[in-house]
C-alpha cells in the first residue's frame, strides 16, 4: 500500500515508517529540510519537502496515498483539517498520534490514583483541552466517509528505528542528571506515568492499520513508574550514589520550561490500553527500568 506519513524524520513517525517499509509498503514521508530528506531516503522512504502549514500540499499527498499517518504533531489543527478534508468520502485510513498527557493534571510531582482507559471520561487541563477537542474532531470523521483512528501513547522509551533514535522524557532526565551529578525529579517525584516501548508501539500501529474500526481510540502502555523510580534507575545506570534530588517547581521550570515541567515532568498520566489488547496487541519488550539499566540509554546516550 501507499502510505503518507508526517513526522517521518521523528522518533515515532520514523519508527513507524521504518516498520512499514520493512513490511513492503511504499512510504512517502513529510520532512522539513533537504538534509532530512536525504536521511529518510537512505532508509527507503520517499521524502516530500514541506511543513504542516502547507495545507494544499498535505491534501494532495493524502489523496495520493492509501493510508495517512500523522505522527508529526498531536496539536496542529490546520494540518489535521487539511488531511481529513482530503480524505472525507474516500474510505481511507487516517491514523493520528495523540499523547496520554490528555489525562494529566498539574500535580507538582505528587501522586494521583486516577487511572484511565479508553472508556473513561476525561476533563482535560487547560493545557490539553485543545488536544482533546482535536481528538474529538478527528473521530467524528467516521461519519464523513473515512476511517479515523487515534493512537495515544504514554511515555515512550527505547531506541527508535528512524533517523531520530531517542524520545523526549527519559533523555531529558538523563541529561539533567549528568549536568547536576545526580538525577533530579520535580517535587517529591511521586507522580506516575504509564509507559510503552517504541518496539511495542510500532506493532500497535501495524495492528491498528490492519484491524482497527473507524473511530477507534487506543491508549498504548505496558507498565508504569514514578519519576522517582526513573531517577533512581538513572542514578544506578550512571553510577551515582545516593538518592535522587527533589527540585522545586521553580527549578524544574528553569530547567525544562513551564509547560514541560508542569504538564509532563511533574504530572501524572496513568492509562490502561484495554482496547489495544482487545484488538490483539501483545507488548513484549523489556520494561522501562530494565531498558535504563541494560539497554539503549546506557549504550547510546553519550
Amino acid at each position: 500500500m501507499k502510505v503518507f506519513c508526517t513526522g517521518a524524520s521523528g522518533y515515532i513517525g520514523g519508527s513507524v515508517a521504518a516498520h512499514l517499509v520493512a513490511a513492503g509498503h511504499q512510504v512517502t514521508g513529510l520532512v522539513r529540510s533537504p538534509e532530512k530528506a536525504d536521511a529518510v531516503r537512505a532508509r527507503g522512504i520517499e521524502p516530500l519537502l514541506g511543513t504542516l502549514d502547507d495545507g494544499q500540499f498535505l491534501a494532495q499527498a493524502a489523496q495520493a496515498a492509501d493510508i495517512v499517518i500523522n505522527a508529526a504533531s498531536a496539536d496542529h489543527n490546520g494540518a489535521v483539517a487539511a488531511l481529513l478534508g482530503a480524505l472525507a468520502g474516500s474510505g481511507k485510513l487516517f491514523m493520528h498520534t495523540s499523547g496520554s498527557s490528555i489525562v494529566g493534571t498539574r500535580a507538582k510531582g505528587h501522586r494521583s490514583d486516577a487511572i484511565f482507559d479508553e472508556t473513561s471520561p476525561i476533563t482535560p487541563s487547560p493545557a490539553r483541552a485543545a488536544r482533546v477537542a482535536l481528538n474529538d474532531l478527528i473521530l467524528s470523521y467516521r461519519d464523513k466517509g473515512c476511517r479515523p483512528v487515534i493512537v495515544c501513547p504514554s511515555l515512550i522509551y527505547g531506541l527508535g528505528h528512524g533517523i531520530e533514535p531517542h524520545s523526549m522524557q527519559v533523555p531529558l532526565v538523563i541529561g539533567l542528571a549528568r549536568k547536576r551529578g545526580c538525577a533530579a525529579h520535580a517535587g517529591p517525584g511521586e507522580n506516575i506515568w504509564s509507559n510503552v516501548h517504541i518496539d511495542d508501539l510500532v506493532t500497535l500501529y501495524a495492528l491498528a492499520i490492519e484491524k482497527a474500526a473507524a473511530g477507534a481510540f487506543f491508549f498504548a502502555e505496558n507498565g508504569e513508574n514514578s519519576m522517582r523510580e526513573i531517577c533512581e534507575a538513572i542514578n544506578r545506570m550512571l553510577g551515582y550514589e545516593g538518592a535522587p534530588s527533589a527540585m522545586s517547581m521553580a527549578e524544574a521550570t528553569s530547567e525544562w520550561g513551564e509547560g514541560l515541567a508542569e504538564d509532563t515532568m511533574a504530572s501524572n498520566s496513568r492509562v490502561r490500553a484495554v482496547r489495544a489488547r482487545q484488538l490483539g496487541w501483545q507488548p513484549k519488550a523489556r520494561s522501562l527500568i530494565e531498558e535504563i539499566q541494560h539497554g539503549c540509554y546506557r549504550e547510546q546516550i553519550a
